[in-house]
């Protein structure tokens, strides 16, 4: 792969699900999301094998959903020792859910994806976000762009993983980056919710619909629809709160 000039290069979000995933397989079971942050190397070893501990956010809307959630990552095969964090560890980024939780998770870094990515020249940029039985990773190429696909049928192989690309960008196209990432602070009910207005002309002038009119859309009470909807216009417009 060529070298790269500070700045260039191609961003990436991909799409990926691998094998002996305790996040993949957790959030194929139970609502709720995870937020990968950070690896840490760590003394204590299995019997058979070294581990790592990773700095976690779990979200969900409710508090319900988030203990579902970390109970199931618990019992996961591929999952060990779980430490809740009683107080924000200070990681900065802005979880989607209604509820949020940070922990340490120990598990077998032969489970990861990231060094296999690192191999083939993607470097990820942001938390890696868990969702539905998928991670979604910010990823930067330094390559041309024709070398791309041949660095994910590596990782495919490598890993045994699927791959799909679901947005590209150069590196320069800041202001796109800052809107996606503030719509990936959103919960999916408050993305469809805004989606929604959005189609129906809400936020037009003169106003395309009422919010009447999107809470019959979606069957919910014109209660409930403002509450998404107020949620999500606050988190586009300040997506480090915690609302």
């Amino acid at each position: 792969m060529s070298d790269a000039q500070p700045g260039s290069g191609t961003r990436l979000t991909l799409d990926l699900w691998h094998p002996n995933c305790w996040a993949c397989e957790s959030t194929s079971e139970v609502p709720g999301g995870v937020l990968a942050h950070a690896i840490y190397n760590t003394p204590k070893a299995d019997i058979e094998r070294d581990s790592v501990n990773g700095l976690f956010t779990a979200f969900a809307d409710s508090n319900e959903e988030i203990e579902e959630l970390l109970s199931t990552i618990e019992d996961s095969p591929h999952s060990g020792e779980l430490l809740e964090l009683q107080e924000r560890f200070g990681t900065g980024h802005a979880a989607p859910g209604n509820v949020v939780r940070e922990f340490f998770l120990e598990y077998d870094p032969a489970d990861m994806v990231c060094p296999v990515l690192l191999e083939h020249g993607f470097v990820h940029s942001q938390p890696v976000r868990i969702e539905d039985g998928r991670e979604y990773w910010q990823v930067s190429f330094a390559g041309e762009r024709g070398d791309i696909q041949p660095a994910l049928d590596g990782v495919r192989e490598d890993a045994g993983a699927e791959v799909t690309i679901e947005r590209i960008a150069s590196a320069s196209e800041n202001g796109h980056r800052e809107r996606n990432r503030r719509l990936d602070a959103l919960t999916p009910t408050q993305r469809k919710v805004f989606d929604l207005a959005r189609e129906m002309g809400y936020y037009e002038w003169p106003r395309g619909c009422s919010t009447r009119d999107l809470a019959d859309e979606l069957d919910v009470s014109k209660t409930t629809l403002l509450e998404h909807l107020r949620k999500a216009e606050a988190k586009l417009l300040d997506p480090a709160s915690d609302r």
